[in-house]
């Protein structure tokens, strides 16, 4: 993939999060390209210049065992690479503005870029697979926080935006709709999360998607956002806010 800069160098490094399959390969790109800046949100830097505490958490998730195989090596990124973001700022990169929005929910540490009517949404804005498919929250631990949430999302539509570009897979020209859709969902899924127990919920959940998808869409739907893992972040969330 890297062969297809076909020698182009980049400016900078946008993060929107620091989990894993989102900035994984920070340090090893921060490395190839040392004039390359990386612009990370304040509350994730000190995780990209010592991941060691990162891997740790994640490992409680995937198994110690299966880090090596799902994420490869974690480098570092030297502290002098990083561009500390708090969010609200106005970057400007190679003549190109981005503006910059906190967003927390999917994770403490999230943000926003808007360039050119484009939002560039991470996962705060869900995973969707193709247009017509329905739009999904990833809730996985440890930072799933569903009030903040629902505000990023009341913020992403104050912008306006004519496009939503997310990781979880690509572009779509239907952000209110798509917003709309998240939003409730993510109401209905932790509701639920909060009665019902893990084998009640995931039969739900599958069926919620069941529903609206191709059977081959619904197994590429469920690798995306792994049921248990859904289940588990918002329970997580649910006994945060209920412990005395």
């Amino acid at each position: 993939m890297l062969a297809q800069l076909d020698g182009w160098r980049p400016r900078a490094l946008l993060l929107t999060h620091i989990h894993f399959d989102h900035a994984g390969g920070a340090g090893t790109l921060a490395q190839m390209f040392p004039d390359m800046e990386v612009y990370v949100h304040e509350r994730g830097a000190p995780h990209m210049i010592d991941p060691a505490r990162l891997w740790a958490s994640a490992a409680q998730l995937y198994g110690e065992e299966n880090m090596r195989s799902l994420w490869g090596e974690f480098l570092p990124v030297a502290e002098e690479h990083l561009r500390i973001l708090k969010g609200g700022e106005s970057l400007s990169i190679g003549g190109d503005r981005f503006d910059v929005l906190y967003t927390p929910g999917h994770a403490k540490h999230h943000v926003c870029y808007l360039h050119d009517g484009t939002v560039f949404a991470g996962d705060v804005a869900g995973v969707r697979i193709e247009t017509g498919t329905p739009t999904l929250p990833p809730t996985p631990p440890p930072d799933i926080d569903v009030e903040a949430w629902q505000h990023s999302i009341s913020l992403l539509s104050d912008w306006h935006p004519r496009r939503l570009a997310i990781t979880h897979f690509g572009a779509y020209d239907d952000p209110a709709r798509q917003l709309r859709e998240l939003g409730e969902r993510l109401e209905r899924w932790a509701q639920s999360a909060r009665t019902q127990d893990r084998e009640q919920w995931i039969a739900a959940l599958e069926r919620d998607v069941r529903a609206t998808v191709s059977a081959e869409l619904f197994d590429s739907f469920m690798a995306a956002i792994p049921a248990d893992q859904s289940y588990a972040g918002l329970r997580r969330y649910w006994e945060r806010r209920e412990s005395p």
